[in-house]
């Protein structure tokens, strides 16, 4: 195809795509049906992991739970069940360790079958300006938060191009999009989370593998814990997020098959306007909304939590 043909057509596919995503604005995509699909959520005892583990159970996906903490993973159990849920398994899985991701995924593949649905929602953070993180704790950021992703997606991918079926889900943050104060380590780990699945959906695009969907979801704070102490300077623009909102948002885009979700909404502009706009005035808005030194009064999720 010479120049002109080919330029010809991307110009036509691309207002095709701009009006499809106006039309879907308006007019809501179906919702899959996720009933039987098997979804594994890790970080699932508690916070969104345990909601999305309620909410996933309640459609009738058979759910697998991954953390850290036993009695997490037990409560979030019971929820499960309560909401009537038919298969909930869960395990003890410490995904800052490679081969212990191997060796859980490869007792889920034989003891409950393969993951249609991969969530990677673990995560932690430490607070500090980047002089007072412990390095321990800096390279456990980025294994909990972005390294753990390359070791499920390789458990848990292959299944899914086979099939030419399944979805990855990484649950990054808003700070994957927008440095900030106090959270070096916690960016740049996000920022790779963000990287990463975009990557991996071009493989699939690339590969042809187009049942094999991505989901991206970069929220603002959650109220949750994990980020205690820290508020929204102006919360009626940026609120603090519930979560229950947050997850109903997350199963609406994957069962949407969704690529990218900021919130809140206000979110998709910022990220316009960072792209163009100067340094000097992506600090100044920063400044504005209280986002450049947010982290100030950060007491994060009690030790007994």
């Amino acid at each position: 195809m010479n120049f002109f043909l080919e330029t010809l057509k991307v110009i036509v596919l691309l207002v095709y795509y701009l009006l499809e995503s106006l039309v879907f604005l308006v007019v809501p995509v179906r919702k899959k049906n996720v009933s039987g699909e098997i979804v594994l959520i890790t970080g699932a005892g508690s916070g969104i992991g345990r909601l999305l583990a309620v909410k996933f159970a309640s459609l009738g996906a058979t759910v697998v739970l991954w953390d850290i903490n036993q009695e997490g993973l037990n409560c979030t159990v019971g929820m499960a069940k309560e909401k009537g849920a038919g298969r909930v398994h869960s395990y003890v899985c410490d995904c800052s360790k490679r081969q212990d991701i191997y060796r859980v995924a490869d007792q889920v593949k034989k003891e409950v079958g393969d993951v249609s649905i991969l969530i990677n929602n673990a995560g932690i953070v430490i607070g500090k300006r980047l002089l007072d993180s412990p390095d321990s704790l800096v390279e456990k950021t980025m294994e909990v938060n972005t390294m753990a992703h390359f070791w499920t997606y390789k458990a848990f991918l292959p299944a899914m191009i086979a099939a030419n079926h399944g979805h990855l889900v990484s649950i990054a943050s808003a700070a994957g999009l927008c440095g900030a104060s106090q959270v070096s380590d916690y960016c740049a780990s996000k920022f790779a989370a963000v990287g990463f699945a975009e990557s991996i959906d071009m493989e699939m695009r690339s590969l042809r593998k187009t049942g094999v969907k991505t989901t991206i979801v970069c929220p603002f704070v959650i109220n949750t814990g994990m980020f205690d102490g820290v508020k929204s300077k102006w919360p009626r623009v940026i609120p603090v997020l519930d979560p229950e909102y947050v997850a109903e948002r997350i199963i609406s885009a994957v069962r949407q098959n969704q690529e990218i979700v900021l919130m809140p909404r206000i979110g998709y502009t910022f990220y316009f306007l960072k792209s163009f706009l100067p340094v000097k005035a992506v600090v100044l808005l920063l400044d504005y909304f209280g986002l450049l030194d947010i982290m100030s009064t950060f007491k994060g999720r009690q030790k007994k939590e």
